[in-house]
């Protein structure tokens, strides 16, 4: 019994910690940390302020493998409990008391905080950002995992005078230190939000500002060298941030809204208050802005400005208050931008999306924690959409009005939000809750009726597939359909749908069209290139869409072996999206092409290679490893760069370099070069090597 004990013993300030933290109010917090991005470490320190609502004996922070080098109770050393995990302060607190609590330390944060570019000798390369939703900020910051402490965060930040910071809040001051290569630049934030909100970028930055109608200052971030491409990837973002305050009918609560791009981001986009960072894969010229745009995570990151960021989920079992009404009012705001059509199709997509997960079995609640990020987003969305359509227009937009009012700066749940929209309209939403919430299948038939009602190239489509399964063929007269609507989308889904069957004067009417929506599905779905049509399909090479360009070029190279030289001149020198998908194309097809250009066949393999390292987004490098594998093979730089990509903090890219290097071990010629390189390379970067070596 012995070891139980002094086990329980050890144990009971972090238990007696977590029962007493709701008897405690941290009020505001006061942060200083600065990087240190070439040991990628970081030392910091944070004043709490906090008052004791109830008598407690002990409070705590979350801290995951923090160093301290002092802790301090109002001013003076106090001693503490920490397990590497949580520190926890013993003391006899007595309600109505406040306090200062002052912690100083280091760290080497093994998650959260994210280092590039310091080692690549590339001036402007250089950053450090930090992703922290979740539970993740107390990496790097002794903070609160629990959504439910909110704080007022005050940031200094010490960085390279080189560089710019940007973080939570408004900018007040900055200042440079004459006795080092550093400045330091301060931040204020008015009003209290969670841990995981609070994030801060470095980097070689300029700005674009814009007012909101409101009179909200704007901060659009760029690199210098992007300066033309701030327009189109910043499109409408003033008519976005004007939207979403008339729409939701409650002012945006912050003093300011930031948005920077940084490389390699986890995600598209992330959330923190008043500082959205998202991926630089985002950042386009206007040609890239009709196949890949950042307006719809522009939309969505800044609605979670109000949910998420003002009003916050108690916790996972509630995360539909975050991401499905995020996600519907960044639908709404593309209804505004992009029409109607636009929208309605949209929605139609996501359904056939979440139906076929039922039909997999794979549906999911809404209230499910666990719940894929289809059910919270898309499956989120629908359920607004359909509660909108049940309660009105004006209950719905009241409902949401008094909701944002009563939790501001608080944590709601799902019974919150529905106890305030029932009272707004009226109405028993028992029945929606059972349906669209607590239902793990999908009110099929009452969506598809729904959207018929709204949207009249739907209805079009309906019947389409109802003559189709009354006829029980395919075969049907697609261009008398055509000929019927001027809808794109429904234009554009018939291709999509029936290009295997649809006629050739329904080709020579979609390329007649000239609209770049209906070219793009037109190079993705003709396969079979006759040469009646050959013309019309070169034709795509000069599409202002990098997509189009894209497929037409593979498939006119492949399809007319007389021509390919003339196709790769026809598109020399084309670059195309962020992720290069020309250039990388372009790069192994010349390099397959006899006699083409055969003097810098080499060069061109070089520079394939070169996309693999680190130096490039992991877009860019995973679109190099797949070309290099399938038609080229791997060199010896490619090789190292792939097995230091196992280790990539992106978990797509991680998991694709994996996958990669298990499949490479299968031919006895690379498993002999990689059991080589497994040898030189330093031990870190060949731990999942050495791993999988070791398996076979």
């Amino acid at each position: 019994m012995r070891p139980i004990f002094l086990f329980l013993l050890f144990l009971f300030p972090f238990l007696a910690a977590a029962q007493h933290q709701d008897k405690v109010d941290f009020i505001r917090a006061k942060v200083a940390v600065e990087p240190m991005p070439l040991k990628k470490q970081l030392k910091g320190s944070v004043e709490y302020e906090f008052r004791i609502l109830e008598n407690v004996d002990s409070i705590f922070l979350d801290a995951k493998d923090i160093n301290f080098s002092s802790v301090e109770l109002d001013y003076n050393d106090t001693k503490y409990s920490y397990d590497g995990k949580k520190i926890s302060i013993s003391n006899s607190f007595v309600a109505g008391e406040t306090h200062k609590l002052e912690l100083r330390y280091k760290c080497l944060p093994k998650q959260t905080v994210y280092f590039l570019g310091w080692d690549d000798r590339i001036k402007g390369n250089e950053q450090v950002w930090t992703q922290g939703q979740g539970k993740y900020t107390s990496h790097w910051l002794p903070s609160f995992d629990a959504m439910e402490e909110k704080v007022e965060f005050d940031v200094t930040l010490i960085a390279p005078k080189h560089l710019n910071v940007i973080t939570n809040g408004k900018f007040k001051t900055g200042s440079s230190n004459p006795y080092s290569d550093t400045s330091g630049w301060i931040y204020d934030m008015r009003k209290p939000i969670s841990s995981y909100l609070l994030a801060f970028a470095i980097g070689d930055y300029k700005k674009q500002e814009l007012k909101s109608k409101s009179g909200i200052t704007i901060e659009n971030y760029y690199y210098p060298h992007d300066s033309l491409k701030v327009e189109p990837t910043y499109r409408h973002t003033k008519q976005i941030f004007d939207f979403l305050e008339a729409e939701i009918g409650f002012p945006y609560p912050w003093q300011n809204y930031k948005q920077i791009p940084v490389r390699d981001f986890l995600y598209a986009g992330m959330e923190n208050t008043t500082a959205t960072i998202f991926s630089d894969g985002y950042v386009i010229d206007s040609t890239a802005f009709v196949d890949k745009n950042y307006v719809n995570v522009n939309a969505h990151e800044l609605a979670h400005q109000w949910f998420g960021n003002l009003v916050t989920e108690k916790d996972g079992n509630h995360h539909w208050l975050h991401e499905g009404f995020a996600t519907y009012y960044a639908q709404l705001t593309e209804k505004e931008i992009h029409g109607d059509d636009h929208y309605y199709w949209k929605l139609y997509s996501s359904l056939m999306q979440l139906q076929a997960g039922v039909d997999r079995g794979e549906g999911q609640r809404l209230t499910d924690p666990k719940a894929s990020s289809l059910i919270f987003y898309e499956k989120g969305a629908w359920a607004l959409y359909m509660l909108r359509k049940q309660v009105g227009d004006a209950a719905f937009k009241k409902g949401i009005r008094s909701y944002l009012e009563t939790y501001q700066f608080k944590n709601a749940t799902i019974a919150d939000f529905l106890k305030v929209l029932e009272m707004a309209s009226g109405q028993d939403l028992s029945e929606f809750k059972e349906q669209w919430l607590k239902n793990t299948a999908l009110p099929i038939k009452a969506a598809k009726e729904q959207l018929e009602e709204d949207s009249e190239s739907l209805a079009v489509w309906f019947a389409i597939e109802e003559e189709l399964q009354k006829a029980q063929t395919v075969a049907l007269d697609y261009a008398a359909y055509w000929e019927k609507t001027n809808s794109i989308h429904l234009k554009k889904h018939i291709l999509d749908t029936y290009s295997g069957v649809i006629n050739q004067n329904l080709w020579i009417k979609a390329f007649a069209s000239d609209t770049i929506p209906i070219r793009q599905v037109i190079s993705r779905k003709m396969d079979s290139i006759p040469i009646a049509l050959r013309d019309k399909y070169e034709s795509l090479l000069a599409d202002e869409s990098y997509v189009t360009v894209e497929n037409a070029l593979f498939k006119l190279w492949m399809s007319y072996p007389n021509e390919k030289a003339r196709y790769l001149e026809e598109t020399r020198g084309m670059v195309g999206l962020p992720n290069k998908n020309i250039r990388l194309l372009w790069l192994t097809l010349a390099i397959l092409t006899n006699d083409f250009d055969s003097r810098n066949t080499q060069a061109y393999f070089k520079e394939l290679g070169s996309y693999t390292s680190s130096t490039y987004g992991w877009e860019i490098r995973m679109g190099a490893f797949q070309y290099l594998n399938q038609a080229l093979g791997l060199d010896e730089d490619s090789l190292r760069n792939l097995v230091e990509a196992t280790n990539h903090h992106s978990w797509q890219f991680k998991k694709f370099a994996r996958d990669l290097l298990k499949e490479l071990l299968k031919d006895s010629d690379y498993r002999t070069r990689l059991e080589r390189l497994a040898e030189e390379l330093e031990p870190e970067k060949v731990h999942y090597l050495k791993t999988n070596l070791k398996k076979e």
